[in-house]
């Protein structure tokens, strides 16, 4: 059976989400592309051998050579449609974040159980660095047993520039993966945060970075995210968790050592494709698979959209109301201090 995906959105995330289907996934093909520039989209569809455009997300969701969506535009129009995807009833994979606001992960998570009810899933939500090979094995690894309790976790996030913004979107559209991967290491969802900020660099004048977020799990662990969106030198991200008895880094997945000039190193990616191709190529993989066999996805759930969501409200709270602590709504009781 192969599977006809349309994409949503044919930018950066777009287009990398169709050449990946394209060139790397089994079971499936791009059949349609929409974007508001026309001519972009029908550039890609050129390249991937002649995929229908049209400029209407809404046309290309409820088209019937489509079997499921992709959708990649911006993340005002996520809530949307998905939305309208579930309407239609097709599966949808959605780039994070799921929705700007938990009101409206709320509503699409209403609207999918007044659709499917007790059956699959039909919306899954792009954390890719849950199938990231290094992530992956240092969840094995503390389910192993073999770092003991986790006590602390230090994630950091550096990029070489970003788009004009805010300091808001630094946590929506970037910290926002470290709020979903650092309770999906632990098992252990997030009851409360704090956003902290050093000097802010004197190159950047559209927000605060970097930033500095702790949050605290369930279970009492402890967790430092860095966020540094213009740190100039590289795409970095790091991850390290410290049990009671042993530690655990991510490496990068580096392949190339280059000696020139009386140096010796590696480079860094200019942004998080590099580092991040494998992982986006399995996520793919995974949620066609899913759709091939009738299986429930693999994926991020739309549950765990909304809790993503409210941990980014409580810290974008905090960041508001001088870096006190705040509790996620609808969290567990607090670890112990």
């Amino acid at each position: 059976m192969t599977i006809r995906v349309g994409i949503i959105g044919t930018g950066i995330m777009g287009t990398d989400h169709a050449r990946t289907l394209h060139r790397f996934v089994p079971g499936c093909t791009v059949a349609m592309l929409s974007d508001v520039d026309v001519e972009r989209a029908k550039a890609l569809a050129g390249e991937l051998g002649g995929a229908n455009v049209t400029a209407e997300a809404h046309a290309l969701i409820q088209s019937s050579d489509v079997d499921a969506v992709l959708i990649a535009s911006n993340d005002t129009t996520h809530a949307e449609y998905v939305l309208s995807c579930l309407e239609a009833r097709k599966p949808v994979l959605c780039e994070k974040p799921l929705a700007p606001t938990s009101a409206e992960c709320h509503d699409i998570i209403a609207a999918q159980a007044a659709v499917v009810g007790d059956g699959n899933a039909l919306v899954s939500v792009g954390f890719m660095r849950r199938f990231d090979p290094g992530y992956v094995e240092l969840k094995e690894l503390l389910q192993s047993g073999v770092l003991g309790a986790p006590l602390m976790v230090h994630s950091t996030g550096r990029g070489v520039s970003a788009p004009s913004g805010s300091s808001e979107l630094t946590v929506t559209g970037s910290a926002i993966h470290d709020i979903d991967i650092t309770p999906w290491l632990l098992d252990s969802e997030i009851v409360e945060v704090s956003w902290q900020a050093p000097r802010c660099s004197p190159e950047v004048t559209d927000r605060q970075d970097p930033q500095f977020i702790l949050m605290r799990s369930a279970d009492g662990v402890l967790i430092s995210v860095e966020i540094f969106v213009n740190a100039r030198y590289g795409y970095d991200t790091r991850c390290e968790v410290v049990g009671s008895l042993s530690s655990a880094s991510i490496s990068e997945p580096n392949r190339i050592i280059h000696d020139q000039s009386l140096s010796h190193g590696y480079a860094y990616g200019a942004d998080w494709r590099p580092r991040f191709a494998d992982s986006y190529r399995l996520q793919s993989t995974a949620w066609i698979a899913s759709l091939s066999t009738g299986r429930p996805s693999p994926l991020a759930t739309a549950e765990d959209g909304l809790q993503a969501a409210l941990v980014a409200e409580a810290v974008i709270a905090s960041m508001y109301g001088g870096g006190a602590w705040v509790q996620v709504p609808g969290a567990s009781a607090l670890g112990t201090r």
